[in-house]
């Protein structure tokens, strides 16, 4: 095991391995959503077996999901500095495979019957997607909040990459088995099976690949020197042990930090911007595109083209703001950007009441493209300034509020049906 000492820590000439650890982000921020989003995806079929006139599939599920996500994320997040980033991050994963799993399970032991029971069944394994989204979208966004701007901006371009993986493959396996025999079922299994694989790799990168980077052993190890505790089970993975791990007697300087109510206060605009991100796109996604738009020319597959456009620009947006001239960093452009999107309220209600299909698809797309965008504006300026252990707490801080804001934005989507007189 290689002993690096913590004291003569320098960047280096060259970093080795970005490029493997972008695509292996991108990877992992695949995998930290796919699971999520095939219960969205498949969300026509849970609507054919659970009917919407009692069960209301779209929105309870995300109403059973995000509770969950939010209350561990609250106590992960208060328990950042004490808990060992790889074995959160692995479990997790593991978590995250073992449920997307269950899902084939329940459906080949029910044989895709409805009924109450099964219900309460999905509803189980979706709150322990929740459980599994806390554990690793937090513990991924705190760990590579230290690291280069780039790993953060893969790893949130992987996890819109998954609605539109996805959305895409949902689109391949209904036109593949809309002839056949219960097609609809068919697709909807392959479809998880697809899913599961995803699941097991991700576990795989992260346990194996991922620690063993150079550039990644670098800016783990600058993270250990700068008093992190949350790397040492990563650097012996990858065959390292600094001074500050090896060392119970490191100076009290050293491990000097700003408390997590300090991190709060001082970034309360940008952790207020995720809030509110993501309370106005759930407030009108997926609930009110399955059940809210009408009947069209499209049909059963009117919904289904509605989320795959959402993703699809969701994802194109995480890219844009790699191009430096157009990245938003200014934190009052960023607020006033963000208050701008509740706009999409009146616009998502008069287009639903009066429009055709073809606005509704360009309004969804730019609510995709705003939601991607601001996402990673945010999250890649907010941690810059600041020592590696309190980068990670800020990363698992701005992913409660982003799921805050989530669990906000599913309350309120039901006022779009309660409004309606439908529910």
């Amino acid at each position: 095991m290689t002993v690096a000492d913590s004291s003569r820590i320098s960047s280096p000439t060259r970093l080795e391995g970005k490029y493997s650890g972008m695509v292996v982000c991108w990877i992992l921020g695949l995998g930290s959503l796919v699971a999520w989003n095939s219960m969205l995806t498949i969300g026509d079929y849970y609507y054919a077996i659970f009917p919407e006139s009692k069960y209301h599939p779209s929105r309870v599920l995300t109403l059973v999901y995000q509770p969950f996500a939010l209350a561990t994320m609250a106590i992960l997040a208060y328990n950042e500095a004490r808990i060992d980033t790889r074995k959160r991050n692995l479990a997790g994963f593991t978590l995250f495979f073992l449920t997307t799993f269950a899902l084939l399970v329940l459906d080949l032991t029910t044989s895709g019957k409805g009924g109450l029971g099964n219900y309460i069944g999905l509803c189980a394994i979706v709150a322990a997607f929740g459980v599994a989204d806390a554990f690793v979208e937090g513990g991924m966004v705190g760990d590579l909040s230290f690291m280069c701007p780039e790993f953060i901006q893969s790893y949130l371009a992987g996890l819109a990459a998954s609605g539109a993986l996805t959305s895409a493959l949902r689109l391949v396996t209904k036109a593949a088995f809309e002839k056949a025999s219960n097609g609809l079922r068919k697709g909807v299994m392959l479809f998880l099976a697809i899913s599961t694989f995803f699941e097991f790799l991700c576990i795989l990168l992260y346990a194996f690949i991922f620690p063993k980077l150079p550039i990644v052993k670098y800016y783990r190890t600058k993270a250990a020197a700068e008093g992190s505790k949350t790397v040492a089970a990563d650097l012996a993975a990858a065959g390292i042990q600094t001074e500050a791990t090896k060392r119970a007697d490191n100076s009290a300087k050293q491990l000097e930090r700003l408390s997590n109510k300090q991190l709060f206060f001082q970034n309360i605009d940008y952790l207020l911007d995720l809030f509110l991100i993501y309370v106005l796109t759930l407030s009108i996604f997926p609930g009110f595109l399955y059940e809210n738009t009408g009947t069209h020319k499209l049909g059963s597959w009117y919904a289904l083209v509605l989320i795959a456009v959402y993703n699809m620009f969701d994802l194109i947006a995480r890219y844009i703001p790699l191009i430096e001239r157009i990245k938003l960093k200014s934190r009052k452009g960023l607020m006033i950007a963000t208050l701008s999107r509740f706009l999409f309220i009146p616009c998502f209600y008069f287009t639903a009441k009066y429009g055709d299909q073809g606005w509704m698809i360009m309004l969804v797309s730019v609510l995709g493209l705003t939601n991607g965008y601001l996402t990673v504006c945010v999250l890649t300026v907010a941690p810059q300034g600041y020592k590696g252990p309190e980068q990670n707490a800020l990363g698992n801080l701005l992913v409660l509020c982003l799921l805050a804001g989530i669990l906000c934005g599913v309350a309120l989507d039901w006022l779009w049906i309660i409004g309606n007189g439908t529910f």
